[in-house]
């Protein structure tokens, strides 16, 4: 039977070493990470079937990674922080974790809330962190766009607009559903955003703009991202 796949993300060694020790005694594959760079190389690579994760990290906020996956990947994120103030809590879960323990914890307690995190379903929308299309690179996990190497500088909107367009490459992307995502629910019927935003990207991606080969429009239905 194939051992549950956790990763372990804390700057605390020692915290770790003991974690790792007690995980694998119940039956449990572990992986480690002491910062949030190798945090996101390892749900990348590895592909747990969980994350623990600390926002205390030392290079990147844990609000920071919790995006980072989210932009591609809804694998379980249960964090495990010594903050146990309300706003911190509600921080990570709007952030898209689906639980938050405060340290100091039972183990008894932890294994439960790693078990109940797994139960919820195995991701079914996941992609490649790192998509390649022409010129472009788009990393997913860290949330940057490179061309020919060179970062790209984009807005935090014309980054969530990239973002869904790229987890659902290839496919039809509603307007409706892309003012909802970016936007907010209150906005489905300003499809004038839409076209401000996709021609900002064209200009900073595409070769050439006025003939785009990857951020494509379809009159009086949606956009999509093709990676050909």
């Amino acid at each position: 039977m194939t051992r549950p796949r956790v990763l372990v993300v804390d700057d605390e060694q020692g915290l770790v070493h003991a974690l790792a020790i007690n995980l694998r005694a119940h039956g449990w594959d572990v992986a480690t990470a002491l910062d949030g760079a190798q945090a996101l190389d390892l749900a990348a690579s590895w592909r747990p079937g969980v994350v623990l994760l600390d926002l205390g990290l030392p290079d990147l906020p844990g609000l920071d990674v919790i995006a980072g996956i989210r932009g591609w990947s809804q694998v379980p994120i249960v964090v495990l922080s010594a903050r146990q103030q309300g706003e911190d809590k509600v921080d990570a879960l709007d952030a898209g974790a689906d639980d938050y323990a405060t340290k100091p914890f039972a183990m008894d307690e932890l294994l439960a809330r790693l078990r109940a995190a797994t139960r919820r379903g195995a991701p079914t929308d996941a992609t490649e962190a790192v998509v390649e299309a022409g010129e472009l690179t788009i990393d997913l996990a860290r949330r940057r766009v490179l061309r020919r190497g060179e970062d790209v500088r984009l807005s935090p909107t014309e980054w969530a607009l990239i973002e869904v367009l790229v987890r659902h490459r290839g496919r039809l992307v509603s307007r409706q559903q892309l003012l909802q995502e970016v936007w907010g629910p209150g906005y489905t019927n300003e499809t004038a955003y839409l076209r401000v935003y996709a021609a900002q990207l064209r200009r900073k991606l595409e070769v050439d703009p006025s003939h785009p080969r990857h951020l494509l429009t379809k009159p009086g239905m949606g956009y999509l991202f093709e990676t050909s």
